[in-house]
């Protein structure tokens, strides 16, 4: 009897029928805004549909190759929401040529990096080697925007962006990868100091000063980005991500606690101290108010306009192309959400946020079948990362909490939001194969001794290496308990 788990199937054959459904959206989304445009069926479409359609499937052929036991809805989705991005920035694209084309080669780029590390990266578990040179990385470049000479200066009252020639990067985008794999590396690793070692106060594990280096560390990065960056966005999304990793890694509401404190304290402070914050909150809380509606800059205009798009959507919405999105400041970019909102209601609306649920319920899937902590750690900081980026976008759009500058994932017009997602989804993609994927169980068998030629019932050396990763994930299962 073999003892190779073939529970498991490839299922690339499901994930292809998928992704042409996702195509015939996208490509059905872009005539229909086309033809408000009077646009449609021209050259510019076919050649996005092409495009687009021979990405798409050159990303699904890699992954036969090299990753075929993968989730096979986590591409289709993607797929989806950036070809309803494509649809919706060139219907919103009144020069035809200003964002629209732009967002076609940066997608085409997302989808060409994320083949490529699909193909290099066989094994997720080779980023843990470079735990601490993610950190330097990341440091890097949350302060290449500071620097004289590369950055690009305040756009939209933020200083996040660095000039690259012609083009504009935002670096911090590609911080939230490496801080994710240091994160994940260092709280695989020092996991059990962190959950043994400190004071119980009551019902909480308390833990000692020394072990509180991470979390102040993540903090202090945080609030840097608020303070001299004025991304109030991306410095939740990064304390927000160490936040979940901790938890997940050590099931401690000690950490939440201290973490939340954290948050309170440093909002309070840069509140009362910084004017860029304080008006971002007084738009928040003062949206309609006369004197916040029309203040310049850093007035509510913005958000009211937004909310008042998505009431004129209705329940159905106005249909693709028949809306007036245009009169909401960035509809393209920061409002994005209230221009689906307003063109497909409501109910298209929760199509596209429940989209993005499956999407990240796929990653946290990929984090539970992961077979070592380092895998487990990362997909899900990664899920989370694009879960939080989602939370503070829609929540900021339908002011539930004060309105951020970060993008909506694969929506929203931006290169650099588009290359670091499409990175993350070839990520969670490679750790999905790696968690399911079939394991060669053959018990040990004494012919296996070195030397010895194998025969057609000796597990290969491929097989071996998977049982003995199987053998020390139960080991460490069994130190945590």
């Amino acid at each position: 009897m073999s003892g190779v788990d073939t529970v498991q199937r490839s299922r690339r054959n499901a994930e292809l029928a998928l992704l042409l459904l996702a195509l015939a959206v996208a490509v059905g989304a872009n005539a229909m805004t086309g033809l408000h445009n009077g646009t449609s069926f021209e050259g510019d479409f076919w050649l996005q549909t092409i495009l687009l359609t021979v990405a798409s499937l050159a990303v699904h052929i890699v992954l036969r190759f090299r990753s075929k036991y993968a989730d096979p809805l986590i591409l289709p989705l993607v797929v989806t929401l950036n070809g309803l991005g494509l649809a919706m920035i060139h219907r919103l694209d009144t020069a035809q040529t200003e964002y629209g084309n732009a967002q076609v080669r940066w997608t085409l780029l997302g989808m060409a990096l994320a083949a490529a590390v699909i193909w290099f990266l066989r094994d997720h578990r080779f980023l843990r080697r470079y735990t601490y040179i993610s950190l330097i990385v990341s440091a890097v470049l949350l302060v290449m925007p500071l620097v004289p000479g590369l950055t690009a200066g305040e756009i939209n009252g933020a200083q996040v962006w660095i000039r690259l020639g012609p083009a504009t990067f935002q670096p911090g985008e590609v911080a939230k990868i490496t801080l994710a794999v240091f994160f994940a590396g260092y709280l695989s690793t020092n996991r059990d100091l962190i959950l043994l070692a400190g004071r119980r106060l009551g019902p909480l594990q308390l833990p000692r000063f020394r072990d509180l280096g991470p979390m102040l560390a993540a903090w202090l990065v945080s609030i840097g980005v608020l303070v001299f960056q004025r991304d109030l966005g991306s410095s939740i999304l990064f304390f927000g991500l160490f936040m979940v990793m901790i938890y997940v890694a050590t099931s401690r509401v000690s950490w939440v606690l201290i973490g939340l404190t954290l948050v309170a304290v440093g909002g309070f402070v840069a509140g009362r101290i910084f004017p860029h914050v304080a008006s971002r909150l007084d738009s928040w809380l003062n949206a309609f108010s006369d004197e916040v509606f029309g203040r310049d800059p850093g007035g509510s205009y913005q958000i009211v306009q937004g909310l008042f798009g998505m009431a004129n959507g209705g329940l159905l919405g106005t249909g693709l192309g028949e809306g007036r999105p245009d009169l909401v400041p960035f509809p393209h970019s920061d409002m994005i959400i209230a221009a689906f909102g307003e063109e497909l209601g409501l109910v298209g609306l929760f199509a596209i946020v429940l989209c993005y649920g499956l999407l990240i319920t796929r990653g946290f899937r990929a984090a539970l079948g992961a077979r070592d902590s380092f895998g487990k750690l990362l997909a899900c900081g990664l899920s989370a990362a694009m879960g939080l980026q989602c939370f503070v976008v829609i929540g900021g759009v339908t002011r539930l909490i004060p309105l951020t500058g970060l993008t909506t994932p694969f929506l929203a017009a931006g290169g650099s939001s588009l290359l670091a997602n499409w990175i993350i989804v070839a990520l969670l993609l490679v750790i999905s194969n790696a968690a399911r994927r079939p394991v060669d169980t053959t018990p040990w068998r004494p012919d296996e001794a070195p030397g010895h030629a194998p025969t057609s019932s000796t597990p290969t050396a491929k097989g071996r290496g998977q049982r003995k990763a199987i053998e020390e994930t139960r080991t460490e299962a069994v130190r945590i308990k």
